[in-house]
């Protein structure tokens, strides 16, 4: 699927699970090497950006963990020229539909002018793929808040597999944003040649909007690391109660069994056996040593 948008002398062209043909008019009109167009076609492993004369080419993925989407990366090329903008993903992104929404409407991004080349659009672009990711750490964030409402619940068991799946995520998100921070230094430190110097402030913007979500990613780690130990202190806590209540439990029952196994030898000389109401001076002695031990445990403060 194709849609294309020009304003002011600057083309954008967003190719979704693009086509050969599509791909090979594009490399017609914008003069995109074949070897690129080949890129273009199938996803890539890795991030990257190389820069030719007439244009650069990014390629950054994204993570996509909460939407009903194939993968839980995505993958966005970029091919960034003087007077146009070519990216291509292989399945729906939901910033960049919304992106093609507003440029649709308005023709324009912040007022009536976008700038004097493209790279201008693959700023505004970047900074709300980076928006949306935000919003993917915004639902890590309730999750984390609703983790701690229940381990303060009692509910310290059913906790456990819900940090793990947030940590999974947290380390996802990590895995797939890292390697941006190689790319955009790239683009700070080389693209004031072939987009201008004037432009290298907008490029560490974009450096800024990774960190920004970077920090907000370390913060949310910090955070469920915190939660991790008070859970784990909290179900070794309880734990040791239970494992205190079943040492007490057979620490009271032992003697007891004890007391009824000696008398219910079939010996001759047998205490208290054959006396008058024998059965009830046993179990009351019997009784009478649990309290005992029961008072004891108490004025311990082990029960």
């Amino acid at each position: 699927m194709q849609s294309r948008h020009e304003h002011q002398g600057l083309v954008w062209v967003d190719l979704e699970s693009p086509s050969r043909d599509e791909i090979h008019a594009i490399m017609g009109e914008f003069s995109i090497q074949p070897l690129i167009g080949e890129e273009l076609l199938l996803p890539s492993s890795k991030p990257r950006v190389e820069f030719y004369k007439n244009y650069t080419y990014v390629i950054l993925h994204f993570p996509a963990l909460r939407h009903s989407h194939k993968n839980r990366e995505q993958e966005v090329d970029f091919v960034i020229g003087k007077q146009f903008l070519v990216t291509t993903h292989y399945e729906a992104i939901d910033p960049i539909h919304n992106f093609n929404k507003i440029f649709e409407v308005s023709s324009a991004l912040d007022g009536d002018t976008i700038g004097d080349h493209a790279g201008f659009i693959f700023f505004s672009l970047l900074k709300r793929l980076y928006k949306g990711v935000e919003h993917e750490l915004e639902f890590i964030r309730r999750d984390l808040i609703t983790i701690e409402e229940h381990i303060y619940s009692g509910e310290e068991v059913l906790m456990v597999e819900a940090i793990s799946h947030v940590a999974r995520d947290l380390l996802n998100l990590r895995q797939i944003l890292e390697p941006h921070r190689e790319v955009l230094h790239a683009l700070e430190n080389e693209g004031g040649v072939f987009f201008g110097t004037d432009f290298v402030n907008y490029l560490r913007g974009l450096s800024n909007e990774y960190y920004k979500v970077h920090n907000h990613i370390m913060r949310l780690t910090e955070s469920l690391h915190e939660l991790r130990e008070t859970n784990n202190s909290l179900l070794t806590t309880k734990q040791n109660e239970t494992m205190k209540k079943f040492t007490i439990l057979a620490f009271l029952t032992f003697p007891l069994t004890l007391v009824a196994a000696l008398f219910s030898m079939h010996a001759v000389s047998t205490p208290v056996i054959g006396s008058p109401h024998d059965f009830y001076i046993i179990v009351g002695a019997m009784a009478l040593a649990a309290a005992a031990m029961i008072i004891f445990f108490k004025s311990n403060k082990w029960l």
